[in-house]
């Protein structure tokens, strides 16, 4: 798994830093930063709520890249 980086530069959009990401889902800004580092693999319900506040879709933000662009 590597690292996220749609996850940050959505961050970056909303001005928000990961300590202020992570404790509005609920989680630490290690276990945020875990996922930006692809070191950890969120849940589902998990994935919806960082979508949900970065107002993004599950594939945009965790899709997986085509190879082939």
């Amino acid at each position: 798994m590597g690292r996220n980086l749609k996850i940050k530069a959505a961050r970056a959009e909303k001005d928000m830093t990961q300590k202020a990401l992570a404790e509005t889902v609920g989680i630490s800004r290690q276990t945020m930063n875990a996922i930006e580092q692809g070191e950890f693999n969120p849940t589902i319900r998990l994935c919806r709520a960082i979508c949900r506040v970065l107002g993004k879709s599950l594939d945009e933000l965790f899709g997986e890249e085509n190879e082939d662009e």
